[in-house]
């Protein structure tokens, strides 16, 4: 068997552009701005990963993993969540709920953070002021 060096180079090339564009991506993606509601600094902290800045569920990370998070401002899919199945999605974890790719947060968050989560989060599908 031949060795090959230029097939390690070319894939060690490769990978560490794959990791420069994908640090990049997070660079510019960056994060929603903690505006002094209750809740944002814990969304930015434990959501945006995965729903994303805007809350649409189309965040990079989301992509790359093939995830499909819920989209927080589909009013439709929003209004049917009650606060409170909101509430134990978010502690619990969304598998006893369907959604199995939900991570529980219930040790990381107090029911008080929770809520404040729960507030910040409806804000994403309620009806935009002028």
């Amino acid at each position: 068997m031949r060795r090959r060096p230029w097939l390690w180079i070319a894939l060690g090339v490769g990978i560490l552009a794959g990791g420069i564009a994908l640090g990049l991506l997070a660079i510019l993606q960056g994060g929603p701005t903690t505006d002094g509601r209750p809740g944002a600094a814990l969304y930015r902290a434990h959501c945006a990963t995965c729903h994303g800045v805007t809350g649409r569920g189309d965040s990079w990370r989301a992509r790359l993993l093939f995830l499909r998070p819920g989209n927080l401002t589909d009013s439709k899919a929003m209004v049917a969540l009650s606060d409170e199945a909101l509430f134990q999605m978010i502690k619990h974890g969304g598998s006893t709920f369907g959604k199995p790719g939900m991570p529980s947060f219930g040790f990381h968050l107090t029911d008080e953070e929770i809520r404040s989560l729960v507030a910040y989060v409806r804000t994403f599908s309620a009806p935009q002021r002028h």
